[in-house]
């Protein structure tokens, strides 16, 4: 078996302008659009791509739904949870959970983005934690 990468996550939308400038803002990185229908925000660690319902026609009528999720959780490694808490407040109000630590070590912010997708931020806080995300 060959070696498989993850190289991105792509949330598909019905408003991809309000979706982009969402991350943008939770994640202080600036989108790279494609076409009108495809932007990616991309750091050094990640990279998140959305699309437009539009481009669904490329693969297929009924292949996504957008604002659907309800099983997947995108998580974000960030250097103080406590201190994204206060950007976030300002960006949505669905908050999940305030920042709690978690049995396993790492402090976690849990909300929702305009789509609904549930998106953590964290840090880790306990030494264990810590060494794996070193």
């Amino acid at each position: 078996m060959s070696k498989t990468n993850l190289v991105s996550l792509r949330i598909i939308t019905a408003d991809i302008k309000r979706l982009v400038q969402f991350f943008e803002d939770a994640t202080g990185t600036k989108a790279k659009w494609a076409t009108d229908d495809f932007a990616e925000v991309v750091s050094g660690y990640f990279t998140l791509a959305i699309g437009s319902t539009r481009t669904l026609a490329f693969f297929g009528n009924d292949v996504a739904k957008p604002a659907t999720n309800k099983s997947i959780i995108i998580e974000f490694l960030v250097e103080n949870v406590d201190d994204n808490y206060e950007l976030i407040k300002g960006l949505t109000s669905e908050i999940v959970q305030k920042p709690t630590t978690m049995p396993w070590g790492n402090r976690s912010l849990l909300f929702r983005d305009p789509d609904g997708n549930l998106i953590n931020f964290f840090t880790p806080v306990s030494d264990e934690a810590k060494r794996k995300f070193a």
